[in-house]
């Protein structure tokens, strides 16, 4: 709830630049499961330390015998401890939440580039929901390659306009 308040506050105030992604990835949540998906990756103009990231996803896996893709989606703030570093910076501190059809989870990272993401958290299943008989609850780690369909324009600089 904090998340979307800062996320749409802060979107709201600024002068905004998008970049869309390719994610695909390895999560695990209680069970393993292969992501693919896309994100849109927000720079804000007045700011050289925050950035914002959504997406949506798909995520696979076999669950007690059975093949799954559930839904997923997600919303990332990025964290550039240096100032004056635009896109390029070499990494970001993040904190995010994401929700599928079965549990919802916030979590904690690190993020390379804004192009290779760590994270670790805990999941917290929806009553009565379980994959293939399986709860989906408890810690959760995931490993995510962010690949842009576009270079990153002006991203060794801050951008001044």
């Amino acid at each position: 709830m904090l998340l979307t308040f800062l996320f749409s506050f802060s979107l709201s105030h600024a002068q905004n630049t998008s970049y869309t992604m390719i994610s695909v990835g390895y999560a695990y949540q209680n069970q393993s499961f292969g992501e693919v998906g896309g994100k849109l990756f927000l720079t804000q103009k007045d700011t050289d330390n925050v950035a914002f990231r959504v997406g949506a996803s798909a995520l696979m896996g076999a669950t007690n015998g059975k093949f799954a893709i559930m839904p997923k989606v997600h919303g990332d703030i990025l964290f550039n401890p240096r100032k004056e570093v635009y896109v390029a910076h070499a990494y970001y501190y993040m904190a995010g939440v994401e929700a599928t059809t079965k549990y919802f989870a916030p979590y904690l990272g690190i993020s390379l580039l804004g192009l290779f993401d760590i994270t670790g958290g805990y999941a917290f299943s929806y009553p009565n929901q379980t994959l293939h008989g399986k709860e989906l609850k408890g810690f959760r780690l995931g490993v995510t390659f962010n690949i842009p369909t576009e270079p990153f324009k002006n991203s060794t600089k801050k951008a001044k306009e």
